[in-house]
């Protein structure tokens, strides 16, 4: 794993604590949930879509290098959209009426 998804993982991890506790819900709950689909995300995209493209374009250290950031990219996106789902939940949990 590379140094990029090591320290995306962390910085979601705390992104998703610290946004739990500004809307006074359970930090911990909040940031192994978006740890948990960060990591899964990265693995499902690894081992799909990058073990498959890889053998294809090992002559180029470029585009290698390029693939091998593809799954953490698509991990944080994944992140993004965890986090906007959380944020949904609470604001219709807070909703009056």
């Amino acid at each position: 794993m590379l140094l990029l998804a090591k320290i995306a993982g962390i910085i979601v991890l705390v992104w998703f604590y610290m946004t739990a506790k500004e809307k006074g819900e359970q930090p911990f709950k909040w940031a192994i949930i978006g740890l948990i689909g960060y990591w899964l995300t990265w693995w499902i995209v690894n081992l799909s879509i990058v073990s498959f493209l890889r053998p294809h374009l090992i002559e180029n250290f470029t585009a290698v290098f390029i693939l091998a950031q593809v799954p953490a990219l698509c991990a944080i996106g994944a992140a993004v959209l965890i986090r906007k789902k959380l944020l949904a939940d609470v604001a219709e949990a807070n909703k009056p009426g």
